[in-house]
């Protein structure tokens, strides 16, 4: 029988609890740290920043300059792809959703850009990390009905303002509560940050290992949602 956690009646399935989406936060915001700290000193987890940069290269005619943008960019792009063409598609079936198998891809990625030796191309980390940060926006979208976005900062700071400007406008509580999950998802991120600036300074690439930690937390309860209470769940691959 299905089970799913409840919030204000409605029925959501764990890939949309608030905690996953805080943890996932979380390593967002580690993952931004470490690429900028000592992987060339960029964010890999959007693409707003490149496309600046694209623009600035093309407008001084630095042609070389501009079109090694479009790796970045084109990276981010095979993200979002790929993770919709699995998360859509009808033509197998596995006993786990598409999120718990993203996951594990990502646990894997992680494995393997701690390993490269600090003489590696910047690039290997920048377009791996590229990706799966596409993989992991695309995949994790509401949290609890929400719409959230757990790799970068800006929409939760605009829906921050949001919110605390309908809990002045109507005085009720939903607004205040929203503003401070908003405001959490913020906290957690720059935490993960905080955390990864230090490792690096420390341990270097070994850091990006650390992800692996809140990673499994997150796969474990999600295989045990998809194994046990969730089983049957509607979307499930």
């Amino acid at each position: 029988m299905l089970h799913l956690r409840k919030r204000d009646g409605t029925d959501y399935p764990e890939s949309q609890r608030w905690w996953i989406f805080t943890i996932l936060m979380f390593v967002g915001g580690y993952f931004g740290a470490f690429t900028y700290t000592i992987r060339g000193g960029v964010f890999c987890n959007a693409q707003t920043a490149n496309f600046v940069l694209f623009a600035m290269a093309a407008g001084d005619a630095h042609w070389g300059k501009a079109l090694y943008y479009l790796i970045p960019m084109s990276a981010y792009f095979l993200g979002a792809f790929l993770s919709e063409a699995a998360r859509t598609s009808d033509r197998w079936r596995l006993p786990t959703q598409w999120e718990t198998v993203l996951v594990a891809v990502e646990m894997a990625a992680v494995f393997v850009l701690g390993l490269l030796p600090e003489t590696a191309p910047f690039q290997i980390s920048q377009v791996a990390i590229n990706f799966i940060c596409s993989m992991q926006y695309n995949t994790f979208r509401a949290a609890e009905g929400v719409p959230m976005a757990t790799t970068f900062c800006t929409n939760h700071l605009r829906q921050t303002g949001i919110a605390c400007c309908m809990a002045l406008r109507t005085r009720e509580r939903q607004y205040v509560r929203r503003s401070l999950c908003h405001l959490g998802m913020l906290a957690v991120f720059v935490l993960g940050g905080v955390l990864s600036t230090v490792l690096c300074r420390w341990i270097q690439g070994k850091a990006i290992w650390v992800a692996l930690i809140p990673l499994a937390w997150v796969l474990a309860d999600l295989l045990w949602a998809d194994l046990k209470t969730e089983s049957g769940a509607p979307g499930a691959l």
